[in-house]
């Protein structure tokens, strides 16, 4: 399918209609022949493009599928991405933000590595060093990850159509240092309510942060995308997935950066 077929079209404002109404949908991979990467991305971009045409801008980009267990989980051998929309992004002050649980349908939350890009990514065959050398800065990152596939009975072509299952992300502040930190050995743990329920380093992120960020980049390329100054990619998650509900408290920490508080209200 191209992204000007109809259904590509009805797809796109199924999920649109679901996110406004927080009504999950049943998932389409199968029933409504959406069973390629071309088609999937086809599907978000059109959604991307309905969002940008009511005044939606657009951040950056995201990274999902980075952990190998989700993959074997959705029988897939690569990440997929999604777009950071500005109207879910939550601005933390002083190390700490709130997140409305309304705003979603079945939230679930994660800590990553954020990078601020600084130069151009706008050529073939980018490195992880490459990545390094474009970074402006790096920070904590929070993603909300959501689905609007009901009960999370999704396959690998409604996820990347759901625009990777993205909610909405906060940030640290940005540092520059970070950036040439041991990414692969950098260590998270978050905790909810006082208590911790999660842990993890970079090299859960496809070996190292670094390298799911070229990845994505290489990704970008082949739909005539690419990484630009002013961009942020949140690179995929260092620990599990933890629902969430109004009330629930919880603080990240990142190795050498203030942690950050996250309430649910």
């Amino acid at each position: 399918m191209s992204a000007s077929n109809p259904v590509i079209r009805s797809l796109a404002e199924r999920l649109d209609s679901a996110m406004r109404d927080g009504a999950p949908i049943p998932h389409f991979s199968v029933s409504d022949s959406v069973n390629t990467l071309a088609d999937a991305y086809a599907v978000q971009m059109e959604w991307t493009a309905m969002r940008t045409a009511r005044g939606e801008k657009i951040m950056g980009r995201k990274i999902g599928l980075t952990a190998k267990a989700v993959q074997e989980q959705l029988g897939v051998d690569q990440p997929d991405y999604g777009t950071l929309w500005q109207s879910s992004f939550f601005e933390a002050h002083d190390g700490k933000v709130t997140v409305p649980a309304a705003d979603f349908i079945s939230p679930r939350i994660e800590g990553e590595v954020a990078f601020l890009i600084g130069k151009s990514l706008n050529r073939p065959n980018i490195t992880p060093a490459d990545i390094i050398d474009a970074t402006e800065a790096c920070a904590l990152g929070v993603e909300i990850v959501d689905s609007r596939i009901a009960d999370w009975k999704i396959k690998f072509f409604d996820t990347i159509a759901d625009n990777a299952s993205y909610g909405g992300f906060t940030l640290g502040p940005w540092d520059r240092k970070l950036r040439d930190a041991d990414l692969a050995a950098i260590g998270m743990t978050i905790s909810q309510n006082g208590t911790q329920v999660a842990e993890g380093t970079g090299a859960a992120v496809l070996g190292s942060p670094a390298i799911s960020c070229a990845w994505l980049a290489n990704k970008l390329q082949a739909f005539g995308v690419s990484l630009e100054p002013g961009d942020v990619v949140i690179s995929g998650a260092l620990m599990k997935m933890i629902p969430f509900t109004a009330g629930d408290l919880f603080v990240f920490d990142l190795a050498g950066q203030p942690a950050l508080a996250v309430t649910i209200a």
